[in-house]
C-alpha cells in the first residue's frame, strides 16, 4: 500500500510555523520566438512568480478558509458539496487564473503527447520548479525553535478545470485525473466503495474555489490578467471586486486548480550555520531501486543526504 512520502511531514511542519499564510516561487518554461531564444535548442525562457500555497491535493492546508465560512455580506449562500476525506497525498497545489501566462506556459512546455492530449480545460503536464524558504527565529515562543529551509520541489503540473475535470470524453481530463489518482492513497480503510463513487475532481475544484476569501473569488472576474488597461473591458470586468457567490459563472470559468506532481524534492537545512545539510528525494515508484551512491529507499521514495 502507497505510503506518504518521508518529506512531507518534515514539509507541513515547517509551513506551519510560518506566521502568514505559506508562498513560495513557482518557475515555468515559456516558449520564445526564434529572435529572442537563448539557442535554436533552448527555444524557451524561464518565468517565475510569486504563488500561495493552497494544500496538498485532496488535503487543503488547515489554514485555509473554510468553504461553509458565511460571507461578508451575511446572506446566506449555497453549502458546497465537499468529498469524504477518503484521500491524501503528496502533491502541492496553487490556485491561478485561466488566462495567465503561467496556465498557458504548464500547456505549451509539456511532453509532445501531453500537449496533443490536452485540448480542453483541463490538461497540462509541463515541467515546473516550486521553491519555499521556511526561515523561523522564535526559540523562546514557538515550538519550532530556529528553522531555516529551502524546499524545491520539481515535478509536471496539471491544470483542473471545474467544468471538465470529470469528463469521460476529453483526452486532457482523462490524462490528468490519471496522473493524479496515480500518486494518491486511501486513508480510511479498505472498504467504502460507496463513499469513493461520491468523491471527484471537481468537488475538489469547486472547494478550493470555496476556501478563497471573497476578495479572491472576485479577482476571477477582473480583467486578463497582463492586458494594457487600456484596453477596453467587458461589461462586469473589474479589480476589487468581493463576490460571496460560489457558483458565479464567470468567476468559476476562470478559475483554475494547478497541482504539482512531484518528481525531487531537494531540502536545504541552514539551521546550524556550522553544520548546513541538504537531502535529496527521488520518486522511484512502488518496488522502486535505489540508484545514488548512499541512497536508502524509503516507501515510494529515495533519499540521499548531499553536501550542501
Amino acid at each position: 500500500m502507497p505510503t506518504a512520502a518521508p518529506w512531507r511531514a518534515p514539509f507541513l511542519t515547517h509551513l506551519s510555523h510560518l506566521p502568514t499564510t505559506p508562498t513560495f516561487t513557482l518557475a515555468t518554461l515559456h516558449p520564445a520566438p526564434q529572435s529572442e531564444s537563448p539557442s535554436a535548442a533552448l527555444p524557451c525562457l524561464p518565468r517565475a512568480r510569486t504563488c500561495v500555497f493552497r494544500g496538498l491535493w485532496a488535503a487543503p492546508f488547515p489554514t485555509t478558509r473554510s468553504p461553509s465560512s458565511s460571507s461578508s455580506s451575511g446572506s446566506h449562500q449555497p453549502q458546497l458539496q465537499l468529498n469524504p476525506p477518503l484521500f491524501e497525498s503528496d502533491l502541492p497545489v496553487f490556485t491561478t487564473d485561466a488566462r495567465t501566462d503561467k496556465a498557458t506556459e504548464i500547456f505549451d512546455s509539456a511532453a509532445a503527447g501531453d500537449v496533443e492530449a490536452s485540448g480542453g480545460a483541463t490538461g497540462g503536464g509541463g515541467p515546473v520548479e516550486a521553491v519555499f524558504w521556511v526561515d523561523v527565529n522564535n526559540n523562546n515562543n514557538n515550538k519550532a525553535g530556529v528553522v531555516r529551509t529551502q524546499w524545491r520541489v520539481r515535478g509536471h503540473a496539471w491544470v483542473l478545470a471545474g467544468g471538465d475535470v470529470d469528463s469521460l470524453e476529453g483526452e486532457g481530463p482523462r490524462r490528468a485525473r490519471g496522473v493524479l489518482r496515480g500518486r494518491m492513497r486511501k486513508v480510511r480503510g479498505q472498504d467504502g466503495e460507496e463513499e469513493e463513487e461520491g468523491w471527484s475532481f471537481a468537488k475538489e475544484v469547486a472547494a478550493h474555489f470555496g476556501h478563497l476569501t471573497p476578495l479572491m473569488r472576485g479577482s476571477f472576474r477582473g480583467p486578463p490578467p497582463g492586458t494594457p488597461v487600456a484596453y477596453h473591458t467587458e461589461k462586469g470586468e473589474g479589480v476589487g471586486q468581493r463576490l460571496d457567490d460560489l457558483e458565479d459563472e464567470v468567476a468559476r470559468r476562470n478559475f483554475r486548480v494547478v497541482v504539482i506532481v512531484p518528481d525531487e524534492v531537494d531540502q536545504v537545512d541552514l539551521s546550524d550555520e556550522l553544520r548546513p545539510r541538504r537531502w535529496l528525494y527521488v520518486y522511484r515508484g512502488v518496488g522502486g531501486v535505489s540508484k545514488l551512491p548512499g541512497g536508502e529507499i524509503i516507501g515510494e521514495w529515495e533519499k540521499v543526504e548531499v553536501w550542501p
